[in-house]
């Protein structure tokens, strides 16, 4: 039963790569699209799967990666003493996005939901979070209403956003979040692999909705020097996260991922200032006040 569902959740992550590639190309009439169909060795030279990396850049979308992967093989035994399974044989299926719009009315999204088989355990994990430039409320309303109902049937959205409140967190500055949240989740094995894997393929389809139409309702809005200069302040702050804390980030590095997919979360432009601190009574410094928990709901 575990090989079957192995195989039904890399179809699954494929087939959503797919149609979020569709709707990024059709918001955006100057995407260009690199498509990069690279293969890994595990930890012993051994074949080792690979993955579909999708590198974009556009008008609309400045930079972007929305990524599918399956690995298998075995891995560093030091590392995976630090896992849910046994032994030193994996396999990992999931796609990982990450979306940098060029205009800062438009907030930067990242979303990944994964299965892993490590001996005869399994476990999914994911989530979806935002990361908006500018305090428009009504959109991160919209952002988490979404996933609210997409967590309704499994009664775990309030479990779900609290994990990401605390897991997207800069804790090394006084735990300001990375953006504004959304629901993350982890080694989910509730000993039915049916509704486990029922309940990640059902949430993930709620990706398309929570997102694209805040885009489609921002993308033309006008913004000054200032809105970009915080835009630019704020990736800063997205990079500090993905490399100092992000744990995505350190599995695929341990499992000998692919360097340029790992990091293509990390936006095309950002700016460090001493001490920077957005001006005083701007809509800025209200945002600044958002990267922290709040009910949006």
């Amino acid at each position: 039963m575990l090989q079957e569902y192995k195989k039904k959740f890399s179809e699954h992550v494929r087939l959503l790569q797919n149609e979020i590639t569709e709707k990024m190309q059709g918001m955006d009439v100057e995407l260009t699209l690199n498509e990069d169909l690279w293969k890994r060795s595990d930890f012993n030279d051994h074949p080792g799967g690979g993955g579909i990396t999708r590198a974009f850049e556009g008008d609309l979308f400045e930079s972007a990666g929305v990524n599918t992967s399956e690995i298998s093989g075995a891995i560093d035994p030091k590392f995976a003493k630090n896992l849910q399974g046994e032994g030193s044989e994996l396999w990992a299926a999931g796609i990982s996005l990450i979306i940098h719009p060029y205009n800062p009315k438009v907030p930067t999204v990242h979303a990944n939901f994964r299965m892993i088989v490590q001996g005869d355990k399994y476990w999914f994990g994911g989530g979806a979070d935002l990361t908006p430039y500018y305090p428009i409320e009504e959109d991160f309303i919209y952002f988490h209403n979404v996933w609210k109902q997409a967590c309704e049937p499994y009664g775990c959205f309030d479990e779900y956003k609290k994990w990401c409140d605390t897991y997207f967190t800069n804790s090394h500055r006084n735990d300001e979040m990375r953006g504004i949240g959304g629901i993350f989740f982890d080694h989910l094995n509730t000993g039915d692999l049916e509704t486990d894997f029922n309940q990640v393929v059902d949430i993930s389809k709620s990706f398309i909705k929570s997102y694209f139409p805040i885009v489609e309702k921002r993308m033309n809005e006008t913004y000054t020097d200032d809105d970009v200069e915080f835009q630019l302040h704020r990736h800063g702050r997205y990079v500090e996260f993905n490399l100092i804390h992000d744990r995505g980030t350190l599995f695929g590095l341990k499992t000998k991922g692919r360097i340029d997919s790992i990091l293509i979360s990390l936006p095309k432009r950002c700016m460090y200032t001493y001490r920077y601190a957005p001006k005083e009574g701007s809509p800025h410094e209200k945002m600044q006040s958002y990267y922290k928990p709040k009910d949006w709901v």
